[in-house]
């Protein structure tokens, strides 16, 4: 029997304003400390197909007491899946230069315990102390132009191919996982988005959001920032509070 989860939730997805299909999906489910945001490859093949196999199958995930041995399921399911997609594409498409993937952000809670698992640039951010951290590290040329050849953020930005990414759930025959554990605090509030949203929003605009006391209004002021503006990309979000 499932126990009431301290945790609140609420989430969204939306086409935006220029795709005509979302190839975002998300998993919210508070009374198992487990919520993902994918966002399948913009252009390849299946992208909405792998972003929504990848929460469903998260979410078939057998309920365990022990938060290692879900950590480990969770990262298991994932490479399960890369090796899925691989083959599945082989199957549909019958050729290997194209790509059936996803990016994939999850975050698992249970007491005071929480991991972040991610592949790609769909990003976890932690509020806490009215200050805003960004737990994950991007999988992308962009962020790989500024760890390895030192350019900044602005340089980086200008490459042609700064959004392509350099990991996914399905973009390679084998998967490299990060995983950052860390401990909870009362009033602790997490965000899991695609990159749709964080482009079209600053730091200051998520963190006004996240400071509002229900996740579902702090979910609506996100949105409401993020189509006011562009919005060239699907956006999904999951927000999570004590």
């Amino acid at each position: 029997m499932l126990v009431a989860s301290p945790w609140r939730s609420a989430a969204r997805t939306d086409a935006g304003k220029v795709r005509s299909r979302n190839e975002d999906a998300f998993l919210d489910c508070p009374q198992q400390g487990l919520w993902a945001v994918a966002d399948g490859m913009g252009g390849h093949q299946g992208g909405d197909v792998a972003s929504q196999l990848i929460v469903a199958s998260l979410a078939e995930l057998p309920q365990q007491d022990d938060f290692d041995e879900r950590l480990k399921a969770i990262r298991q399911c994932l490479h399960w899946l890369n090796r899925r997609l691989g083959q599945e594409l082989t199957v549909t498409a019958g050729r290997h230069d194209s790509i059936m993937g996803s990016t994939v952000v999850a975050l698992l809670v249970e007491g005071n315990r929480a991991a972040c698992i991610w592949a790609g640039d769909s990003r976890c951010y932690l509020w806490r102390g009215q200050r805003l951290y960004q737990l994950s590290k991007d999988h992308s040329l962009q962020q790989q132009l500024i760890d390895e050849q030192q350019m900044s953020a602005e340089q980086a930005a200008a490459h042609p191919a700064a959004q392509a990414l350099t990991r996914a759930v399905g973009a390679a025959e084998q998967l490299t996982l990060d995983v950052l554990e860390l401990e909870v605090y009362p009033g602790d509030v997490f965000l899991l988005c695609s990159d749709g949203l964080y482009q079209g929003l600053s730091s200051d605009a998520m963190g006004n959001a996240l400071s509002l006391s229900a996740p579902h209004v702090a979910l609506e002021r996100l949105f409401d920032g993020a189509l006011r503006g562009a919005a060239r990309d699907n956006l999904t979000a999951v927000v999570v509070r004590q």
